[in-house]
């Protein structure tokens, strides 16, 4: 009974809204601060600002841009989890699971499991494909990078709670239903990365990926009745590729042991991860016996 968590406290479908400012305004607004801090610091003016991440990264460096982008979501997390707390009058519990507790083996196990996928995968076609990457690796640097990266749940954690969190139950006691969240959150969570440097790479097409990753976080948020999963995929996701591979032409440039040298391209091969997700999702089913799909997935709300 995730979704109806929410009803144990208020659920005006005004106050999501406003809620949902707040969190924006904290994560862009209030969130920017330090990074304009760091750069009027550093004697830059208005005009002399960088105009995408490369530019950021070459003034900055690797490691401070990281962890001044990190600030800004924890600034959106402190914003969301405050707002739910005093105005809601929800517990961070209620938020994240529909436990007595939150289960902490639960994201871990998932970490765990896409680490080693991805993983596999990135060294496969590394051994496959030598020639698309450039060894990276500096010691120091890379260290560095490791301690940077350890406050990387922050961001993935400020996505999921705004996403398969508050706007999932906030969607779904104003609807009174389950698809639509799903929809809405995980079309959403694809359009937030469209100024993803990846996308103007690549193509709208890598919106596939982006969007089919909502569905595949919203699925197992819903048919485990917690986010715990879909927390522990998306941090295991995004530090991994921050530690093992980067190019320049991503959203995570950092000092990775791996960098794409490649030209980047996107085919059909666009739905080979968004597969392999579907196939992880079938994975946990079996792993914590999920059932009732129908009624998780497209019932009405208990309680309602």
């Amino acid at each position: 009974m995730y979704i109806e968590n929410a009803l144990k406290g208020k659920t005006n479908w005004w106050l999501y809204l406003l809620g949902f400012l707040v969190v924006f305004i904290g994560w862009q607004f209030v969130g920017s601060i330090p990074m304009l801090i760091v750069l009027l610091f550093k004697g830059n003016n208005a005009a002399e600002m960088p105009t995408d991440i490369s530019g950021f990264v070459s003034l900055l460096g690797s490691n401070t841009f990281l962890i001044l982008t990190i600030l800004g979501f924890a600034c959106g997390l402190v914003s969301l989890f405050v707002w739910v707390k005093f105005v809601h009058q929800l517990s961070i519990k209620h938020l994240t699971t529909s436990r007595k507790k939150v289960d902490w083996k639960r994201i871990f196990f998932s970490f765990i499991v896409v680490c080693f996928i991805n993983g596999g995968i990135i060294l496969l076609d590394y051994y496959l494909n030598p020639g698309s990457y450039q060894y990276n690796f500096s010691l120091m640097p890379f260290l560095i990078l490791v301690m940077v990266v350890l406050f990387l749940p922050l961001q993935t954690s400020m996505e999921e709670y705004l996403f398969r969190g508050y706007l999932m139950q906030g969607l779904g006691v104003s609807s009174n239903t389950k698809w639509l969240p799903l929809v809405i959150t995980s079309v959403t969570f694809g359009l937030m990365h469209i100024l993803n440097p990846e996308v103007t790479q690549l193509g709208p097409l890598i919106m596939v990926y982006y969007i089919g990753t909502g569905f595949a976080l919203g699925v197992m948020t819903l048919m485990d009745e917690g986010m715990e999963l879909a927390l522990g995929f998306h941090a295991g996701n995004n530090m991994l590729a921050a530690l093992l591979v980067t190019s320049d032409w991503s959203a995570l440039q950092t000092d990775s042991v791996f960098k794409d040298i490649s030209t980047p391209s996107l085919g059909i091969d666009v739905f080979i991860p968004v597969l392999l997700q579907a196939a992880i999702i079938l994975f946990f089913a079996k792993i914590y016996k999920w059932k009732g799909w129908k009624e998780k997935l497209f019932g009405k709300l208990h309680n309602s």
